[in-house]
Parts: C-alpha cells; structure tokens; sequence
C-alpha cells in the first residue's frame, strides 16, 4: 500500500481572494475562491458576528464578504464566534485584511489565506492547535466593471451566455478578474430567440487601463463570434448598480423599444459599445450582477 506524502498536511489555501471598493473606500466587497466549501461555511457562520461585516452571500464556489473599511474590536469566543475579520483598511491601490482565529480557524486567517492567489504581500503568527492567531493580506484594489450583453444566437445556433462566459473566461487576468456570471430573464417579446434571456458578466479591475482594454478585447470578440447582427453590448463601473433596477423591472415586464433603451443609456452615463436591437436586454441585465438565482425568476425584486 502506498504511504501518503502531504506537503502542507494543515494548509488548504484559498483558490483566489479579491477586493472590490466603492468609490469613495467605504465600503469593500471581499471574495474568496473556496477550495473546501466545508471550511468556508464555517468562516462564513463565523464571521457573521465581526463587527464590520454588512452581509454575506455565497455565489458558486465564492463566500463575498460585504464590510466596512476599518478597524474593529473581536471578541474571539471558542465554539461561537471563533474567527473573523478584524480590520479591513484601503490604502491607494492596496487593499490589507486582517482576519484572526482561534484553533482551526486560526490556521484559516493565516497561512490558508496568504497563500491564494491574488496576494502581493502578507503577514501572519503561528496557528494551529489551541493558538490565536492572526494574518494580514494584501490585495490589489478594485472597482467592479459590469457588462451587459444580448442577442448575439440566432433562432439556428448559438447561445449568449455560452458565449459570454468563454469570452470571460479566456480575458481573466490578475488585472482584470472575471468574478461572476448570471443570466437575466426578460419579458418574452416576438423577437426572441427562444427563452428571451440576456447575461451579465462581472469584472474586478484594478485601473482604468484594464478595463479598457477588457471592454475593447470584450467587444472584439463579440464581433468575431456572434452570429447575429443585432448584438447588444453596454457596460457601467459601479459598486452597486441599483439605479438600473426600475429600467430592468419595467424590461422584465413589458417590451420596450430600442430609442427608448439608447436613451435610457445616454441619460445614465452607460456606456454602449454595440448598439443592436440586444441592447434593451443588455442594458436590463446590469441590475442583476452577481444575483444568479434571483434573475432567473421573473418576480424577483432587488
């Protein structure tokens, strides 16, 4: 029988953690790429009780920690509240978290952690056992980049979110991150494909240079690959995209026309990189960035 070799027998290194800011380094959104779901619940339980933390959500294989930038105060209980995030502070184009832990939850704060990829720098005590332990990580700071895209299939092949998500994919970069993908629906109008559906593609970027340059490579490769001539594709930089909410409600309920989407554009700063008729599903589907299970269902509100 073959003798098990484990290099790091107590270190599961998170797959990925990245930082996206509001304007104004209030507020971050933390994500981290779980490579053991199990653990990652438990810092989510955990964590709930930190004083910075506003809400957690877990999309796919990601736990997004939504918290204030700032210090705060843990109080480490064993059992209960054995691990969270003590400080989060935003500082030009770094962006350093400091998490703590007791046991095992302090093996996730360090080493668990430092080692995802995404961090430039960090800094961490010894864990393990009935340890406390703390670990601070840098990360590159980011702004959320927010495409909207439809109509790029036919009634004879193709698939929009097929598509998108390839293209995605294949622009992921430490600069510029794919971070998630949903598929929005919309009122079933004549002109649909089949299920009237659009998709939202969300990016972390790190300077305007990235996402110009992901918009451009974006766009590029809808030309080559969309079998349709009346793709549509918009994009917006935003932390929280709630204002797009009452277009998307009213694109979800009724049909609506071309000029009145361009418009609608033109008067919300979105930018517009292909204008066909799937515009005015690529514009309703900005709202629902990173809400997967919520826009598939019609009723749903924000």
């Amino acid at each position: 029988m073959r003798e098990l070799e484990l290099d790091h027998p107590y270190t599961v290194p998170y797959k990925r953690i990245c930082a996206v800011c509001d304007p104004y380094n209030e507020v971050a959104e933390i994500i981290e790429y779980t490579n053991c779901y199990g653990g990652a619940a438990w810092a989510k339980y955990h964590y709930s009780h930190s004083p910075l933390i506003l809400d957690i959500r877990v999309i796919g294989n990601t736990i997004r920690y939504l918290v204030k930038a700032g210090y705060s105060n843990l109080e480490l209980k064993p059992s209960t509240s054995a691990a969270g995030i003590e400080s989060v502070i935003i500082n030009g184009d770094h962006v350093s978290i400091t998490y703590a832990g007791l046991g095992g939850g302090g093996v996730g704060a360090t080493m668990c952690r430092a080692c995802a990829e995404g961090v430039i720098s960090y800094d961490v005590t010894e864990s393990g056992g009935s340890r406390s332990a703390k670990g601070t990580i840098s990360v590159p700071r980011m702004e959320r980049v927010i495409i909207g895209i439809d109509d790029t299939d036919t009634k004879y092949e193709g698939a929009t979110w097929t598509l998108c998500h390839n293209i995605a994919n294949s622009l992921d970069s430490a600069d510029k991150t794919y971070l998630s993908q949903a598929l929005v629906q919309l009122f079933p109008v004549p002109e649909k494909t089949q299920n009237c559906v659009s998709t939202v593609i969300e990016f972390g970027c790190t300077n305007n240079n990235a996402k110009e340059t992901l918009l451009q490579e974006f766009k590029k490769a809808l030309l080559k690959y969309s079998v349709s001539n009346e793709t549509g594709m918009v994009a917006i930089t935003s932390f929280d995209p709630v204002d797009t909410y009452e277009y998307s409600k009213i694109c979800r309920s009724q049909k609506v026309t071309r000029d009145f989407a361009l418009e609608y554009a033109k008067q919300n700063n979105i930018e517009v990189l292909l204008d066909g008729n799937g515009v005015i599903g690529a514009l309703a589907a900005l709202a629902w960035v990173a809400r997967p299970d919520e826009s598939i269902i019609m009723e749903a509100e924000i």
